[in-house]
């Protein structure tokens, strides 16, 4: 099987990682990739991946088997549609499947309509309507951004003044027609849960649980996320299936029975409430940095699950995947100045990526990074890479990951200290 991984961030490397080596895959390539995916497959340069036309032309011409959509943009831009009028395997929904993430509005009419619980919101337009609701709230709501927002358009202020501030910031930044939603602020724990979609047909994959905030403690302001781990404690297999049939089946049969039918990767991010978990919104791809601790998890051959899913092949899907014993953590370091104005520039040491024959139980993949003439490596975005460790349990893969972390040397970089610890 020849693939094609569409992004640059250390999901998409983990993405072409995991690919490379099952027995069914010749050969991977990416676009645009990173400093380090060289390791793992072959850079298609100048390639415009959030451009539909000039995806669906360069796949026909190299006559890949399958393409797979790693982040956000191209599938709210279409990417996947071109490529199925172009008679191309993909795996990632098309643009109108995809607004189950790029539109938190609409995602919040689906779970109303496949009857899923869900914190109550409500959208708006203008500043003042939207700063006037959330006065009258007895706690400050979270703030949305009903448009893509690169991982950053949800603020959970902690006074009123932050709300009104969020609210006045996101619809300054805000495209023609773009909307903020006011949200039921919950409490409780929050995990992610992950499953294949195609069509009515979902397949569990696990769970995750990510960290969102800049520091330690929850505290500073939401990334793209800074690490991540795998199993969630109190959360297992029994709580997989169950989410898998409460949230992610009734979804995907209201997404068929519409006419847009899913395939691809869903994951639903829930707060476990003391009234069971709800769901706080929806990705339509593999989460960055939860797709890293997630992948190396995983045993079977992904390429023909995700070929399967691509082509509504049911056999090829079912049975074809399970998680197997253990645990993995991944830390994120991210450049000076993230999530901001990260600074660029800076050498980054001892990160040597991982490659197709890596097993661990140490795996460093890179995001924002480009490769140096002399061999090595400096940053080039917000999150530079995410060093993963394996291990029997939570305690052993996260001595690992910060091991592998220590041994890395980047002028400003940041990192939280205790991902892995709840």
């Amino acid at each position: 099987m020849r693939i094609l991984v569409l992004g640059g961030g250390a999901r998409e490397h983990a993405l072409a990682w995991r690919l490379g080596r099952d027995e069914s895959v010749e050969r991977v390539w990416i676009a645009p990739g990173n400093g380090g995916t060289p390791a793992v497959a072959e850079t298609v340069a100048d390639l415009e991946i959030a451009d539909p036309g000039a995806v669906a032309r360069h796949a026909a011409r190299e006559r890949y088997d399958l393409v797979v959509i790693g982040p956000e943009a191209p599938l709210a831009a279409g990417v996947a549609d071109a490529l199925l009028t172009a008679s191309i395997p993909v795996f990632g929904p098309t643009r109108a499947a995809a607004r189950l993430e790029w539109s938190k509005a609409f995602a919040k009419e689906q779970l109303r309509r496949a009857g899923v619980r869900t914190a109550a919101a409500a959208t708006f337009t203008a500043v003042e309507p939207a700063v006037a609701a959330a006065r009258s709230m007895d706690r400050p709501p979270v703030v949305k951004a009903d448009w893509l927002a690169a991982g950053k358009g949800v603020v959970v202020p902690e006074t009123a003044e932050a709300a009104e501030s969020a609210i006045r910031d996101l619809l300054a930044a805000a495209p023609p027609g773009g909307q903020v939603l006011l949200e039921e602020r919950l409490a409780g724990a929050e995990v992610s849960v992950f499953g294949l979609v195609s069509g009515e047909l979902v397949i569990p994959l696990g769970a995750a649980r990510d960290a969102k905030r800049l520091l330690d403690g929850d505290a500073g302001p939401n990334t793209g996320g800074m690490g991540a781990y795998t199993p969630v404690p109190g959360f297992g297999a029994a709580e997989v299936e169950s989410a898998v049939a409460t949230v992610l089946e009734p979804i995907a049969w209201r997404m068929a029975r519409d006419g847009t039918p899913y395939r691809g990767v869903l994951y639903a991010g829930l707060m476990l409430t003391d009234d069971g978990p709800t769901v706080l919104e929806f990705n339509a791809r593999f989460g960055d940095p939860e797709a890293q601790v997630l992948l190396p998890l995983l045993d079977g051959d992904l390429a023909t699950a995700l070929l399967g899913v691509a082509t509504g092949d049911r056999g090829a899907i079912e049975g074809s995947l399970a998680l197997r014993p253990g645990a993995a953590v991944g830390v994120v370091l991210a450049a000076e100045g993230y999530p901001g104005a990260p600074i660029g520039g800076r050498e980054v040491r001892g990160a040597d990526p991982s490659g197709i024959d890596d097993d661990g139980p140490l795996l460093v993949f890179h995001a924002g990074t480009q490769a140096t003439r002399g061999g090595g490596y400096s940053s080039h975005g917000g999150r530079v890479l995410t060093c993963v460790g394996l291990g029997n349990d939570l305690a052993a893969a996260r001595a690992i990951a910060y091991e592998g972390l220590a041994r890395i040397t980047m002028e400003g970089g940041q990192q939280r200290s205790e991902i892995g610890l709840g």
